[in-house]
Formats: C-alpha cells, sequence, structure tokens
C-alpha cells in the first residue's frame, strides 16, 4: 500500500468515523455515540510514536463509555440469553459464504438486527479481538454466558448476511429496530 493510502486509511475523520461506528454498534443511540467518539478522537495525539497506542487506547475508551451508557440494557439482554434455548438454531449450509458484493452497510444492519448482549459479545470477541474472559468482564458475565452469547450474535448474524428470516431464540421478544420517523 501506497504512503498516500495509507495516510488516508489513517485519518483522523476516518479514526473518528469508526469510533462512532463502534459506538453506535454497541449502544444503538448516535446522539451518545458521536459524544463517546468525540471525547476519545479528541484525546488522539499526532505523534507517530504513539498514534498505535493512542488508537488502540481510544477504541478501549470507546467501548468502556458505550457499555456504561447502555448498562440497563445490556444487563436485561443478559438475562434474555441467559434464558434463550438454541438447540432449535439451524445453520446456513457449509456451502453459504458471504456474497463478495456484501456492503459494511448490510454487515452493520445484520449486527443491529441482533440482540444487544450477543451483539455486544459478538462485537468484541470477533470484531474487536478481546479475549472471552476479558469480554466477560466488561459485560459483567461469566464466561458460559458470553460463550452462548456469542454463539447465537454469530447465528443470528449469518443467518442475517445469508438473509434469512430466521426467528429470534426462544427468550427473546421481536423488537421494532428502525421505526418510521415521525413527523
Amino acid at each position: 500500500m501506497s504512503h498516500t493510502a495509507q495516510a488516508h486509511l489513517d485519518s483522523p475523520e476516518k479514526g473518528a468515523a469508526d469510533l462512532y461506528r463502534l459506538a453506535f454498534l454497541l449502544t444503538e443511540r448516535p446522539e451518545i455515540s458521536i459524544d463517546i467518539a468525540v471525547d476519545a478522537a479528541s484525546q488522539d495525539g499526532g505523534d507517530s510514536f504513539f498514534d498505535g497506542w493512542m488508537r488502540a487506547w481510544s477504541r478501549r475508551i470507546v467501548i468502556s463509555k458505550a457499555l456504561a451508557a447502555i448498562r440497563q440494557q445490556l444487563a436485561d439482554s443478559a438475562r434474555r440469553t441467559q434464558q434463550a434455548r438454541m438447540s432449535r438454531w439451524a445453520l446456513p449450509p457449509r456451502s453459504w459464504s458471504l456474497p463478495p458484493d456484501t456492503s459494511k452497510p448490510h454487515i452493520e444492519e445484520a449486527l443491529l438486527a441482533i440482540d444487544l448482549f450477543p451483539r455486544a459479545a459478538v462485537l468484541l470477541s470477533v470484531y474487536e479481538g478481546v479475549p472471552v474472559a476479558d469480554t466477560a468482564t466488561l459485560l459483567d458475565a461469566d464466561v458460559a454466558l458470553v460463550k452462548k452469547a456469542v454463539a447465537i450474535g454469530v447465528r443470528e448474524l449469518t443467518a442475517g448476511l445469508a438473509g434469512k428470516k430466521q426467528r429470534p431464540a426462544l427468550g427473546f421478544a421481536s423488537v421494532l429496530r428502525f421505526a418510521p420517523a415521525a413527523n
């Protein structure tokens, strides 16, 4: 990759947008997500020696603040996850693969269709690479519940990306995610 292309990918605007996206995928609250991302992005240094460390630290700050903002909803979702039964869930066939034209918004839409606790578990452990034990600490849950949530989340994400209308796990209420804006 050329230096110019790398500089574009590492621009402050892209960094702030990525932080916003992470906060929004965790909270589903645009206003809170903007505040969290701007606060974390404003702490970005500019000294190339510390750039990588500051970006990683900014992501940790975003995760921490986003989870704090939704602590009660996260606990409610964790209870639903605990009660959910997974034995009847069908996965897409082994031959299924992600279509090459799948866009980032399509993936985000599929993630946002997942109940909060499993979505947070997937975002932290799969997308952010946080170890399961650390994810459990961040989500204030035990490791077994986080593993169950990741399994539920990955199955729902895969079904969403495969275009399957899969009913939620038993114990999950159907939730209208995107309501039309009030006029």
